[in-house]
Formats: C-alpha cells, sequence, structure tokens
C-alpha cells in the first residue's frame, strides 16, 4: 500500500531563530523521520504549504482538499499545525473515498524533546490500517474528525464527550 503524505507546515516544521519565538517553516521533517524509523511502506511527500495553521485560510484549505483529491494513492496523511488541525479534519469530510490521517506536533520536530516522530509514527499506522474517513491521530490515540477537540490547558487532543 502507498501512502501520500501532503505537509502544510505547521510547528512540526517550525525553526525558531532566537528566545523571542522568531520562527520560519522549514522543509518537511517526515522524510528524515520516516527514514531513521526504516520505514519499508511505500510514500510519497508533498509539500504543499509552510504554514503556520493559525495562519490557513479558506482558499488554502481548498488547496490541500484539492490535493487530497487528486491523489491517486488511497491513503494519506496530512502533516498539519495543531491549531487549526480540526477544522481542517471538518473540511474534508465529504471525501469518502480515501483514508486521510491528520497529525503534527507540539514542539518542533527538530528539537530534541519533540512528539513529532511518534505522531508521525502513529498516523503511518492509522493511515496503513483504518477504514475510509477523516481522522486526527494525536497523543497516542486515533479521533475520528467529528469527535475530536484541541485541549489548549492540558496541550493535547481528546475527544467531546
Amino acid at each position: 500500500m502507498n501512502i501520500a503524505i501532503l505537509t502544510t507546515g505547521g510547528t512540526f516544521d517550525k525553526i525558531y531563530f532566537d528566545a523571542n519565538s522568531e520562527y520560519s517553516i522549514g522543509e518537511p521533517c517526515i522524510s528524515s523521520i520516516l527514514d531513521e524509523g526504516n520505514v519499508t511502506s511505500e510514500f510519497r511527500i508533498k509539500s504543499i504549504l509552510k504554514k503556520d495553521s493559525l495562519d490557513i485560510n479558506q482558499k488554502e484549505r481548498e488547496l490541500i482538499k484539492k490535493s487530497v483529491i487528486e491523489c491517486e494513492e488511497e491513503r494519506i496523511i496530512i502533516i498539519h499545525g495543531t491549531d487549526t488541525m480540526v477544522e481542517t479534519a471538518k473540511f474534508l469530510e465529504e471525501i469518502k473515498d480515501k483514508t486521510i490521517v491528520l497529525t503534527g506536533s507540539m514542539q518542533p520536530a527538530r528539537f530534541k524533546k519533540t512528539d513529532a516522530i511518534f505522531n508521525s509514527g502513529f498516523a503511518f499506522a492509522a493511515a496503513l490500517s483504518l477504514e475510509n474517513g477523516v481522522y486526527i491521530a494525536m497523543n497516542g490515540r486515533i479521533f475520528n474528525s467529528s469527535n475530536v477537540r484541541k485541549n489548549i490547558d492540558l496541550g493535547r487532543f481528546e475527544g467531546k464527550d
């Protein structure tokens, strides 16, 4: 099974320049993460945006959706910033013939202490295992796009109920 990995930026790919939180979105880290993990499943990576998710607008969500629809692969991972990941997941819900898994991280992948590496592998496994639908894979849990929220105070995703 082939997997398409679409990257949009977010904290996952941030590069910080100073203690005052000046940053930019760097080149996607997912390739080196999967290489280091010795992943042998076939995948391809396409960078479609390099933005903090708070800066993603409706036009860019349309671009994400178009990119997903145009993928030949049925299984797709989207690396996305966590702040608006739920909104993008909900926007993709009308796509019924693909398994779409959104993931990201609370700390940049380039940091020594990061959840990006675990979340990458977790999302990869989820994309290979789940039925068609839109999901968020974060914090060791898989959420349906219609029943998830980001708990900002606890720094994690959780079900709504």
